[in-house]
């Protein structure tokens, strides 16, 4: 969306909101959208499951009347983005391939390549019967025997040898104690910088810069949806310009569905790249039916959790807690 395009669309909405009466009747299930009560069930139980997340009074000025004083919206802060979003979308390209699709074009990944990979570096992989196999010596390039049975027969017959030869294994493997290291040799020696620690940390280019975000959500009275906002900052915690939020936004919503507006309650000098809500209550929607077609009970309090399972698609490497089940019992609290 281009900046004059949204500056006027801000300014049309807000006068809007002005006139428009709040949503009183619940529509989550039928049509996707809340109303400010249920908007604030669904906050409280997010912030009692993921207590990550907090509800905030934010600016008093700006205070939504159709919200509770101390429930203006929801923030988790110094979340961790390690890796740009171009980079997960490349690794799933080149590691999946879709099979199979069904009559609406649905269908499912392969991860046959990426276990080629695996085996091709030495990794472990699962066999048909459910037990991973181990590569061999050579496989893994170490230019010996692959089987157990040959490490077991040399080693035997390696110490058959050493046997036979009389002292001539003590030469080869020396006591510890024979070595005589002084206590000023040992210091030296740790006090000696290493070559590849030294060269990585020279140049930098191969060290991570980990950025972090401070992650909102609003009430969209307009749309009657949440309002997903990100405020990102560097390592050093300086604010990341346009440009490098979108690096860490899919490709597919960069420029589209993102677009750079004022923070709600910390005034024009404070950026926040805000993922547009029109289409929330359509995608929202189909999600719950989704959840409700598996046999999964979906209450409105679980609103909120399904919200941040759909945004996990649009910043795939801000790493938020996006595991809380969607459905049926109490979720759980792991941290993606």
């Amino acid at each position: 969306m281009s900046g004059l395009r949204s500056f006027l669309h801000s300014k049309y909405k807000s006068a809007a909101e002005a006139v428009l009466p709040t949503l009183s009747q619940s529509a989550f299930k039928e049509k996707g959208v809340l109303t400010p009560e249920e908007f604030v069930q669904a906050g409280d139980y997010l912030v009692h499951t993921c207590p990550t997340w907090s509800w905030e009074a934010g600016d008093p000025k700006k205070a939504r009347s159709f919200l509770p004083r101390a429930k203006q919206y929801l923030i988790t802060r110094n979340v961790p983005c390690l890796r740009r979003a171009a980079a997960v979308e490349e690794y799933g390209e080149q590691q999946e391939e879709e099979v199979e699709a069904d009559e609406q074009g649905e269908g499912w990944l392969t991860a046959d390549q990426f276990a080629a990979v695996q085996t091709a570096a030495g990794m472990t992989v699962t066999n048909q019967e459910g037990f991973e196999e181990i590569p061999s010596i050579s496989a893994s390039g170490g230019g010996g025997g692959g089987s157990v049975a040959d490490a077991t027969s040399a080693g035997a017959s390696g110490s058959a040898g050493g046997a036979a030869g009389g002292d001539d294994g003590d030469d080869v493997v020396p006591d510890i104690e024979d070595l005589e290291l002084t206590d000023e040799e040992e210091d030296a020696a740790a006090l000696r910088p290493d070559a590849r620690g030294a060269g990585a940390s020279g140049g930098g280019e191969h060290i991570v810069r980990t950025r972090t975000y401070d992650l909102l959500i609003t009430y969209d009275k307009y749309y009657q949806v949440p309002r997903f906002w990100l405020i990102g900052y560097d390592e050093d915690r300086q604010p990341l310009s346009p440009s490098q939020v979108l690096e860490d936004v899919s490709a597919e919503h960069a420029r589209k569905t993102v677009t750079m507006e004022p923070h709600p309650h910390g005034g024009a000098a404070v950026q926040a790249a805000s993922i547009h809500p029109c289409q929330h209550a359509n995608v929202m929607h189909k999600l719950a039916e989704r959840v409700a077609g598996e046999g999964q009970e979906f209450g409105v309090e679980r609103y909120l959790v399904l919200f941040l399972k759909f945004i996990a698609s649009v910043v795939p490497t801000i790493e938020y807690d996006y595991t809380l089940a969607a459905g049926g019992g109490s979720g759980s609290g792991n941290t993606a």
